[in-house]
């Protein structure tokens, strides 16, 4: 069997098709833009922008303040027991008992489970009364009414809990006869039975150490206590007029020399007081003396107190210090104000030169208005207008060369979502804050946006919020 060619089959290789794998190309887009986006935002000028509110800058210097008084003491005319009439911070009469000596202690002590401890019903009255009173006009932004109430609810409590005692004493004196001594009171006054020494103290001889509280010490006589004949007992507070002196330095005195009338707090009892204010230098030292002539009661059994001077209070728009810039303007006499044909628009009329036959013609400019003065001079910003420009005043053939500039201190608005410059006028400051006068024509509101640095940003600049 002859065997012929053998049939072989011819096979041939094929480039094969690589097919677009959508996977690796959008994990590639992806990661573009986020290199994009993340190199823009690290190359990128980042603007924080601050929202305008309402608030108020207040400048204090706290001193501890050494209280004078008018203040008579009296001594016990005998040895005993003494048992007091009336409760520390009564007001009291000239000749109405105060205290009475008694060889024993007496029982003065009223039990709670008495009808004579209820308050009575006109006692009830006031109380419901004050009470009413202080629900009708209670603001939180005047807390220290709070204190206020508690004290007249005290000095009502107090004055009926006097009229119990005194009818306690009453009593008990006429059941022992002349075994117990009775004193009245020399003068009218307000009765304190903490003694310390300072009675005497004058304006005169005051001196660095008077204001040591470290070394101060104050003896409250209390009721049934055991007295020898001549202690002082007790003294009274016999003007309403009360003298708070502090310890000032050179620099303070020469800056308060001329005040009068300074607005103090007491913090005691975050109340808020005006006083008549002067100066004292004894002995080389500096002392500000300030006279009140009312609240007397309040700080009776007090010799010293943590007060405040108030040397500035200021309201406003309140704004970073970092937002305000200072920006050159062209000042433009009043009289070269215009507005166009429609009233529409404000602006100057300038001179321009025509250019086929080379006349000057006076052509309408609206232009923002950045500020008017008082005398109504206003300013207009220069980048608006080349150096030099000239104005004509409207129906006259008077010109004005627009040359002298002023800066002004201002701000940068982006409500509409672009850098605006507003002019701010500065009322007082802290380390931090400004506080600015609201209500002003071209300048900021309530609830405005401005940039927090204002020197990151250029006028009309976009801003995104």
């Amino acid at each position: 069997m002859a065997f012929g060619r053998k049939n072989f089959a011819k096979i041939s290789q094929y480039k094969t098709r690589q097919e677009m794998n959508i996977g690796i190309l959008i994990f590639t887009l992806i990661l573009i833009y986020l290199i994009v986006t993340i190199f823009t935002y690290a190359t990128s000028k980042r603007i924080s922008t601050y929202e305008v509110r309402r608030g108020s800058i207040v400048r204090d210097n706290s001193y501890n303040g050494l209280i004078l008084r008018q203040e008579v003491t009296a001594a016990a005319e005998s040895k005993g027991y003494i048992s007091f009439f009336r409760n520390e911070n009564s007001k009291v009469k000239k000749g109405s008992n105060i205290y009475a000596i008694s060889p024993m202690r007496l029982d003065t002590e009223v039990s709670t489970e008495t009808e004579a401890f209820t308050p009575g019903d006109e006692v009830q009255k006031k109380l419901t009364l004050k009470t009413q009173n202080f629900n009708e006009n209670f603001s939180p932004q005047k807390f220290s009414s709070v204190y206020t109430l508690k004290k007249e609810m005290t000095e009502i409590l107090s004055d009926a809990s006097n009229q119990l005692k005194m009818m306690q004493l009453d009593t008990l004196i006429a059941q022992n006869g002349g075994n117990i001594h009775v004193s009245q009171s020399a003068s009218d006054g307000i009765l304190v039975r903490t003694i310390d020494g300072y009675e005497n103290v004058s304006e005169g001889a005051l001196k660095a150490e008077d204001f040591d509280r470290t070394s101060y010490s104050a003896v409250r006589l209390e009721d049934q206590a055991e007295v020898q004949a001549g202690e002082i007992v007790y003294k009274l507070v016999t003007g309403e007029e009360w003298t708070v002196y502090i310890q000032l330095d050179k620099g303070t005195a020469e800056e308060l020399a001329d005040t009068t009338y300074i607005k103090t707090r007491i913090d005691k009892d975050n109340e808020t007081v005006w006083a008549d204010f002067s100066i004292l230098q004894i002995d080389g030292s500096y002392y500000g003396k300030l006279v009140f002539d009312n609240s007397m009661i309040r700080y009776a059994e007090d010799r010293f107190l943590n007060i405040e001077l108030i040397l500035e209070q200021e309201s406003g728009l309140k704004i970073p210090k970092s937002a305000v810039i200072e920006k050159e303007f062209y000042v433009v006499p009043a009289e070269y104000l215009a507005s166009n044909k429609s009233g529409t628009a404000q602006g100057v009329m300038i001179e321009k030169k025509n250019d086929e036959d080379g006349t000057v013609e006076s052509v309408f400019q609206a232009a923002d208005i950045y500020y008017m003065a008082e005398d109504g001079d206003f300013y207009l910003n220069p980048d608006d207008f080349p150096h030099h420009t000239s104005l004509l005043k409207p129906g006259s053939s008077e010109t004005f060369l627009l040359r002298e500039k002023k800066k002004l201190p201002g701000v940068y608005n982006v409500n509409q979502g672009y850098a605006v410059f507003r002019r701010v006028l500065i009322l007082c400051e802290n380390a931090d804050y400004y506080i600015v006068e609201e209500g002003t024509s071209y300048s900021l509101s309530n609830y405005d946006h401005i940039v927090l640095d204002g020197n990151m940003v250029e006028a009309s600049e976009v801003v995104f919020q």
